[in-house]
C-alpha cells in the first residue's frame, strides 16, 4: 500500500471566516461539500470542518486523513497488521473512506479517489 499524502483535519467554529485564510496559505481555492450536517472545505493539505458539536466531537477523534490508491488494499493490509476497522469502506463525496484504529490506539481515516 502506497501512502499518497496526508490531510490535516481542522475543526473551526466559522467555516466562512476560516476559508480565506487557508486559501491564501495553501495558494488555491477550497473544494466544498457537506456530509452528515458538517460543512467541509478541502484546501491544500487542510480539511476544515464546521458543524454541530455532537458531530465535531466524533471527527476530532480522527488524527488525520491518509490518501491511498485503493481503500480495499488498505483494508486488507491494516487488518493483517492487527488494526481494528472502525467503519467502512464506504462511499464519500471525495471517493471511498475507511476509519481504522491502529494497534497503538491512534485513529485515522484512509481515503481513495475511486468512485469520486
Amino acid at each position: 500500500m502506497d501512502i499518497l499524502g496526508t490531510t490535516l483535519r481542522v475543526c473551526v467554529d466559522d467555516l466562512e471566516a476560516a476559508v480565506p485564510f487557508y486559501e491564501r496559505l495553501a495558494g488555491g481555492p477550497a473544494l466544498r461539500f457537506e456530509r452528515g450536517g458538517v460543512e467541509v472545505a478541502a484546501v491544500g493539505c487542510f480539511l476544515l470542518m464546521s458543524g454541530p458539536e455532537s458531530e465535531l466531537e466524533v471527527l476530532r477523534k480522527v488524527a488525520a486523513t491518509i490518501a491511498v490508491e485503493d481503500v480495499d488494499e488498505a483494508y486488507r493490509l491494516l487488518s493483517d497488521l492487527g488494526a481494528r476497522i472502525v467503519a467502512g469502506p464506504v462511499a464519500s463525496p471525495a471517493g471511498r473512506n475507511l476509519i481504522v484504529m491502529h494497534p497503538d490506539g491512534a485513529v485515522y481515516e484512509y481515503v481513495d479517489r475511486r468512485g469520486a
